[in-house]
């Protein structure tokens, strides 16, 4: 099961898909749905789907297919390029970071965010991040004239320069794992559901602009009017000790599901799961044998805290995967909760019966 995980996770992190601009990853998915015999579908917004027929409660199982980056500003007359940041990137990982400008497959351009040479580094400025709106990008042109004649704009999209590395027996590390790790388990997901005889309605979706404050799956949930909705994230690694106090999510100790999730920056969404699909992820791990970590965070936010206020509401549960390093160049995760995360989703599909309780009298 990680074979096929691995490989759909390895290639899909060297497409880059800044949210907004999915169209690449989207192509790459939908070739392996069609190789699986799916119809995909899409949107206007650039939404992915398929829809598998049923009985019982709908379940829209998603996952986003884009990654956070970079719009060019500004070029300046010198051929550097200035960036608006497009998603939560941090800026203290910013300087000396490899860049691809992508304009258009076969056409883009490296670049490095540049650092300022340490020999001229005052002491006062070894300890500072610099704003992003103070850095610059490096390219090789040098005038404003070459850089337009090699087909940047402003408004070109731009993201870390994609890399997938294997590390150690089955971890991964490179640029957008989040959540490309996700689309590959929803692959994974749909490869067994194809030949499945029996079930629930199921709307394998594949959003769009997660990054870009949440926009791809409110309107696709709209369409689709979904009674449940399973989504797939990273969950937070607390592992490491910068990260002890947060949590108990550990890689290589299988999925998670989040208990709590409240934004608390900007937006006050957040998730607090529907009681019928908490009992079912842990009733669903035991019965396959599967590990199944927790995970109660503020400062996290997905697409399902909008999927939620849907029509009349619908019932949601956050799944995901542990993952280190989130929105810097290099994450990591573990290919074994990948894997695990997938049987798990199988076994919950296999639960959903035309009478499964969503009345909360009854759930909780």
């Amino acid at each position: 099961m990680t074979g096929r995980i691995k490989e759909d996770l390895m290639q899909l992190m060297q497409v880059p898909g800044l949210s907004g601009f999915e169209d690449r990853v989207r192509r790459a998915i939908t070739a392996r749905l069609d190789a699986m015999g799916y119809t995909a579908q899409t949107d206007v917004l650039g939404n992915l789907w398929v829809t598998i027929p049923g009985q019982g409660p709908s379940v829209m199982l998603f996952t986003h297919m884009d990654q956070l980056g970079f719009i060019i500003r500004k070029i300046e007359d010198d051929g550097l390029l200035r960036l608006e940041r497009l998603g939560g990137v941090p800026e203290r990982a910013l300087a000396a970071q490899e860049v691809l400008i992508c304009v258009g497959k076969g056409r883009d351009v490296p670049g490095v965010i540049a650092n300022k040479s340490h020999h001229a580094t005052a002491p006062e400025e070894k300890y500072k991040v610099v704003p992003y709106a103070d850095l610059f990008v490096d390219a090789g042109f040098a005038s404003k004239a070459t850089a337009e004649a090699a087909g940047l704009r402003i408004g070109t999209p731009v993201v870390y320069a994609p890399r997938a590395v294997e590390m150690g027996e089955t971890r991964i590390m490179g640029t957008s794992v989040d959540d490309r790790a996700g689309c590959a388990v929803l692959l994974d997901v749909a490869a067994h559901l194809a030949t499945r005889d029996s079930g629930p309605p199921v709307h394998l979706c594949f959003t769009v602009q997660e990054e870009f404050n949440l926009r791809g799956a409110q309107p696709l949930a709209q369409r689709l009017q979904p009674d449940i909705a399973l989504q797939i994230d990273l969950m937070l690694a607390s592992d490491t000790p910068d990260m002890a106090a947060r949590g108990e999510m550990a890689l290589g100790q299988g999925p998670g599901m989040s208990l709590y999730s409240f934004h608390g920056r900007g937006t006050l969404n957040g998730v607090i799961p529907h009681p019928a699909l908490v009992r079912l992820a842990e009733d669903s791990a035991m019965a396959a044998d599967l590990p199944l970590q927790r995970s109660a965070q503020t400062g996290v936010l997905t697409d399902l805290s909008y999927v939620q206020l849907v029509s009349a509401g619908v019932a949601c549960l956050d799944l995901g995967f542990p993952m280190r390093y989130s929105h810097s160049a290099r994450e990591v995760c573990d290919l074994t909760d990948l894997g695990q995360l997938s049987r798990l989703l199988q076994e919950m599909l296999t639960r959903i019966t035309p009478g499964f309780p969503l009345n909360r009298d009854e759930a909780s």
